[in-house]
């Protein structure tokens, strides 16, 4: 019976440990295609993953994402970009830590992204915060949704170009819903206690 209470707490307790506080992600670098038909970005270096960290001078994996269409006229101005074939990827390339190779989170946008101009008027480069709701699936198979910002440069005359780069992007993902870790841990609970009740059948 002892048994069974102690895989019972467990049961309960390591998924709300291992989810207490999300996962809150880095990427830094790559660059970026942007037009008002939306923006598409390329490798940007996956430099954390919750608690892990890439060596210095190093990346886990990448970070790719892309949006629909802006609404405005001028990517110079504050606008929105639709979520419409939308999409968010987080892959790791399994060299570092214990994150499994491939893909960590598939998802896409969800709702409009907004598009802010941070950097000052009359300077020769231009600044951009991207920022939206991001939904998928997590590498564990659960359904996730999670918040995302990314800090965007365009050097002089890059941007009617269609050239952008990525300084930093940071992304949180939210914890499973506490309704979610209950149903598991009461799953883990039923499983301990059949397997309990055939080893006492056996003896």
């Amino acid at each position: 019976m002892r048994r069974v209470v102690i895989l019972a707490l467990l049961a309960l307790v390591l998924p709300l440990a291992a989810w207490a506080d999300g996962i809150d992600i880095t990427n830094q670098y790559g660059s970026i295609t942007v037009s008002l038909s939306g923006i598409t970005s390329k490798a940007s270096q996956l430099k954390s993953f919750g608690s892990i960290a890439a060596p210095a001078g190093h990346a886990l994996g990448y970070v790719n994402f892309g949006t629909g269409a802006f609404s405005g006229t001028n990517l110079d101005q504050n606008g929105t970009f639709s979520s419409t074939g939308s999409f968010f990827d987080i892959v790791s390339a399994g060299k570092f830590g214990s994150l499994p190779k491939g893909n960590l989170f598939t998802g896409s946008f969800v709702g409009p992204i907004t598009w802010t101009v941070t950097s000052s008027p009359g300077k020769p480069g231009l600044t951009f915060e991207l920022q939206g709701t991001i939904e998928g699936m997590l590498y564990t198979g659960q359904m996730i949704t999670g918040t995302t910002t990314q800090f965007l440069y365009s050097a002089s005359g890059q941007l009617s170009q269609g050239i952008g780069h990525i300084n930093m992007g940071n992304t949180h993902l939210a914890t499973p819903e506490p309704g979610t870790l209950g149903l598991l841990g009461t799953g883990l609970v039923g499983i301990a206690e059949i397997l309990r009740r055939r080893r006492k059948a056996v003896q």
